[in-house]
């Protein structure tokens, strides 16, 4: 992380608070954790109505893929759909922007009821958490990132999409 800390301008250093440093800490994982750190430290920094949850980066040679979870329950603000897509593109803008990544997979998830006792991890386990939107971006989709969110390149729960519909911004 020391090489990666000194690669970034001293004033964006000089900017980031302990307590976002922290959190985008105990949030990073991968293994290109250093980066995944960093582009919490970028993202944390900003109140977002959705919470992000995870933010991971992976490495494989040259090719880097970030992953963004967010949390599609207990919003900081009112959030609808046309605000919860300008989010996932102002989420998925400013990835591409803060670390060397190619492409940008961002999911939602809700937490499932597994049940008392229910097994929740191993061969047998029962899901905790359901996906409720997913969008892959590969930087050179970026341009056309507006068109993608509208135009079908994602995924949604419509049950939860129905439930954005219904909110007031």
């Amino acid at each position: 992380m020391l090489a990666l800390a000194c690669a970034l301008p001293l004033v964006a250093q000089a900017a980031v608070p302990a307590s976002v440093t922290a959190r985008a800490e105990s949030r990073a994982e991968g293994n290109d954790r250093a980066r995944a750190v960093a582009l919490g430290e970028a993202l944390l920094g900003t109140l977002w109505p959705a919470q992000i949850l995870k933010i991971r980066i992976d490495a494989a040679l040259d090719h880097r893929v970030a992953g963004i979870v967010l949390s599609g329950v207990k919003f900081h603000e009112p959030l609808d759909e046309a605000g919860f897509l300008r989010e996932v593109q102002a989420i998925v803008t400013r990835a591409f922007a803060q670390v060397p990544v190619e492409e940008v997979d961002l999911w939602t998830t809700v937490p499932l009821d597994a049940g008392k006792g229910a097994i929740v991890s191993g061969d047998l386990a029962r899901p905790t958490a359901r996906t409720v939107f997913s969008v892959t971006v590969r930087r050179p989709e970026l341009p056309r990132l507006d068109a993608l969110l509208r135009s079908g390149g994602v995924f949604w729960d419509e049950a939860w999409r129905a439930s954005l519909r219904g909110r007031a911004p």
